[in-house]
């Protein structure tokens, strides 16, 4: 926000030559200037601050949302053990985040590969970032690495080093259709299909069987949960909403951050309509737990795009992604992949369609405001951009697909090769919650005698 600049030696020669201490009143003058123009950038900060704050409340509260889903996915007998994982991952990942996963992502200065201050956070708050800036990165619980190389201002390919932009463009995966979904989908893949599949989801003649959750309430519940917070993931991630592109306008960040409420809405709209219409044709029934997985591809398709995108165009993505995500599940039933949740087919299939969504429809005028700094930044094909952002946008893929496969594949054949990743076939059928946490998550208590 622009300050308020008052000077005595500017000031004083305007009142005249009848006033008796022109000076002293300039200065006096010049000081309530000087306390206004601070109160107003103490403001801006406080307001900013809490934008970014409330916006890592939504996000974390998707924790809860995630915990729903994944409870309502499995099977009723490892109910306890997968809510058990959704606890350990928020309190483990806060305390490594803590300690070096924000250094490594946003630790600037640093070199294009991987962050180098702000270990423990050391040296915050600074004129980089505030506490709330951690609490928000946090949330997100993102890979270090590819975070720093797509989002920091010193990453190789991000959209902010505007010193050295790939292809003239830098990667624009905003929220993280790549950053976050792509890498977790990929790693997801990785650790099913080492793993293998479920005893029972195939039959003898390698046909699928289809085994459903044992709760569809808590994944709609589930679904809903992380729809809210994903006004937190989306919006949020401008980190700061007083931020005027024309002063004294009605139009400025905040009303980027409304349209990208509304692209993020639009996407998950369409993609949860196609989805519930295609799976309808292809299978018979209405499925509700295939509506809420569509639903969450078209979010995870958006993510990349939903501030550089019109809400038109939304629309194409959502729709892209319900048939992304249906077309991946029919590749993972032919491969023998399985997954409950769906992550790489969701996570990892509607990501990267996403990241490619994005430089075949980013505006210029909304690159411009978003990624400020760079006069002539390249944007979507579609939208008359050239190609510069899609090369950079396949880059981004090609390298996470790359680095994921060279950290967890072999982290999961080891576990796998050590007897660490799979549970023996007894303990597989009884379930993990009475083989592993000593009880079922669901009790009956009117079979309990005297009570």
């Amino acid at each position: 926000m622009a300050s308020l600049n008052c000077s005595a030696g500017q000031l004083a020669p305007l009142f005249g030559t009848n006033t008796t201490n022109a000076t002293a009143a300039a200065e006096y003058i010049c000081s309530q200037f000087s306390a206004v123009s601070n109160k107003f950038t103490d403001t801006a900060f406080a307001v900013d601050s809490t934008y970014l704050l409330f916006s890592a409340y939504l996000v974390f509260s998707m924790q809860l949302g995630f915990a729903m889903l994944c409870a309502g996915s499995v099977r009723a007998k490892n109910t306890m053990n997968i809510m058990l994982t959704n606890v350990l991952d928020a309190a483990a990942g806060g305390l490594f985040y803590y300690v070096f996963g924000f250094a490594f992502a946003f630790g600037s200065p640093s070199n294009g590969f991987i962050g180098s201050h702000f270990f423990g956070l050391k040296e915050i708050p600074s004129s980089l970032f505030d506490y709330s800036y951690f609490l928000y990165q946090w949330a997100f619980a993102i890979a270090a690495a590819v975070s720093h190389w797509f989002w920091s201002s010193d990453g190789w390919a991000s959209a902010n080093n505007t010193e050295n932009l790939l292809f003239g463009s830098g990667v624009i995966d905003f929220a993280g259709s790549g950053v976050v979904h792509m890498v977790g989908g990929i790693a997801g893949f990785y650790g099913a299909m080492i793993e293998g599949p479920r005893i029972g989801r195939f039959d003898h003649t390698g046909a699928a069987v289809a085994l459903r959750g044992h709760n569809a309430s808590l994944v709609v519940l589930g679904t809903f949960l992380l729809w809210f917070g994903w006004y937190g993931f989306n919006p949020g991630s401008f980190t700061k909403i007083l931020n005027p592109y024309t002063s004294g306008s009605y139009y400025g960040q905040w009303s980027a951050v409304g349209r990208t409420a509304v692209t993020t809405t639009l996407a998950g709209c369409t993609a949860a309509l196609t989805t519930l219409f295609g799976k309808r044709i292809l299978s018979g029934h209405w499925n509700v737990t295939d509506v809420c997985n569509g639903l969450l591809g078209g979010f995870a398709a958006i993510t990349a795009g939903c501030s550089v995108v019109e809400p038109w165009s939304a629309v194409i993505c959502g729709f892209v992604a319900a048939l992304v995500l249906i077309g991946c599940n029919k590749v993972a039933e032919k491969i023998k992949y399985d997954d409950p949740l769906e992550a790489a087919q969701l996570h990892g299939g509607c990501g990267a369609w996403g990241v490619i969504f994005t430089a075949l429809f980013a505006t210029e005028k909304y690159v411009n405001e978003v990624y400020p700094g760079r006069p002539g930044r390249a944007y979507g094909l579609f939208m008359g951009g050239g190609w510069r952002l899609l090369a950079a946008n396949m880059v981004q893929i090609a390298v996470v697909i790359g680095w994921v496969s060279v950290t967890m594949g072999p982290l999961f054949f080891g576990m796998n090769k050590l007897k660490l990743l799979r549970i023996s076939h007894d303990d597989e059928l009884a379930g993990m919650d009475l083989t592993r946490h000593g009880g079922f998550a669901y009790t009956d208590d009117s079979s309990k005698q005297g009570i």
